[in-house]
């Protein structure tokens, strides 16, 4: 049985894995490796004809995960995603229109923003939990170190470009709260099925949480 829906995605883990899945048949040996390496918070991106379907399995079939979907930009993607039984919902972008439909979803959601005048939009609409995409492109932890100041009630997950290199400094920041990322999944790992690895991977991003205090 899937445990409640979480009140923050934020919360969940310090990274969380962003996965393109082109073979349904991946998804539960994949999910489970990343719950048993410490990343429970799996965000699928809409971006194969597999991803829907490799969310069903994921719910049905891994309980322990908090399987969510991403690169969500319609309402019917929303309504299709919460169907499939994603249990959050994460945009590259908003507008008025997919921030309606992601709230009405009933499910944690986290829109996308990359300039301070789409925080503050958000911030009136009272949203206070964001993706900051593309992180890298966009200003990286230079950026996100400025918006902190006079808009230090929004609360951050930056995906783009992020690696296991860069990741500590993003979770340095006091509103980033979790980082975004594909590093624990390279490509030659999921082709050769090589969950081993995977699941190695997730562990190490998982203990990027005692970076904080470091960096």
């Amino acid at each position: 049985m899937a445990s409640p829906l979480p009140a923050s995605v934020l919360d969940l883990a310090p990274v969380v894995p962003v996965v393109v899945i082109e073979d349904v048949a991946d998804a539960v040996p994949l999910a489970r490796a990343l719950v048993t390496g410490g990343l429970p918070a799996i965000e699928v991106t809409l971006r194969t004809p597999a991803a829907l379907d490799a969310i069903r399995e994921i719910a049905a079939e891994v309980p322990e995960a908090v399987v969510g979907a991403g690169t969500v930009i319609t309402p019917d993607q929303v309504n299709a995603s919460v169907a499939a039984g994603a249990r959050f919902l994460v945009s590259p972008g908003w507008t008025d229109v997919l921030l309606d439909a992601m709230r009405a979803s009933g499910v944690p959601f986290l829109p996308g923003v990359s300039t301070t005048s789409e925080v503050v939009a958000l911030l009136e609409r009272g949203v206070r939990e964001m993706k900051f995409f593309p992180a890298e492109a966009a200003g990286g932890t230079a950026y996100l170190k400025s918006l902190n100041g006079p808009l230090p009630q929004a609360r951050f997950c930056p995906t783009g470009g992020i690696g296991p290199a860069t990741a500590p400094d993003y979770l340095a920041l006091p509103n980033v709260a979790c980082v975004g990322g594909s590093w624990m999944l390279p490509a030659d790992a999921v082709a050769a099925r090589d969950w081993g690895r995977v699941e190695a991977l997730a562990r190490e991003a998982a203990s990027l949480k005692g970076s904080r205090a470091q960096v």
